[in-house]
């Protein structure tokens, strides 16, 4: 019953004063790692956010009254940016969590972002979420076909 936020509290005891990575393991992705590292280490900031556009997931239509203007099959998101789940943090982020209801996606963030502490990592490579079943079997299926982007070794 412990939140995300929460779930990372509890691990303060474990870290030292070193910057740390941080990822909910639901989601796969082709990131540099050491490259984020570096970029997290160039922004003197508590908090990185690796920052991607989602793939489409349906055909985008552009209409004006009845008439289609522009059709597009599962375009690169919508422009706007989402959390990828890969972060790399300063040990300091605790100070932001309270308690073990935290969810590390609310108030923490937010409140990084309003004291301007946190940086995003924009990653334009592969990622892909892991939350349902669709999502489980088309990463299944590019495994399989050995055609998998974030297998890197």
């Amino acid at each position: 019953s412990t939140m995300t936020g929460g779930r990372l509290k509890r691990i303060s005891d474990y870290l030292d004063e070193d910057d740390f990575c941080f990822t909910y393991g639901d989601g796969l992705a082709d990131i540099d790692i050491s490259e984020l590292i570096a970029f997290h280490s160039s922004q003197n900031r508590l908090a990185t956010i690796t920052a991607v556009q989602p793939p489409g997931r349906f055909g985008s239509i552009n209409v004006t009254g009845n008439k289609v203007e522009k059709f597009i099959e599962k375009p690169q998101g919508d422009g706007g940016w989402i959390n990828a789940g890969f972060f790399v943090l300063s040990p300091k982020v605790m100070n932001y969590i309270q308690d073990d209801a935290t969810i590390w996606e609310q108030e923490p963030l937010v409140n990084l972002a309003t004291d301007n502490q946190l940086s995003a990592y924009v990653h334009n490579g592969f990622w892909r979420p892991m939350d349902t079943l669709r999502d489980k079997r088309a990463l299944e299926e590019l495994w399989e076909n050995e055609n998998a982007p974030w297998k890197v070794w």
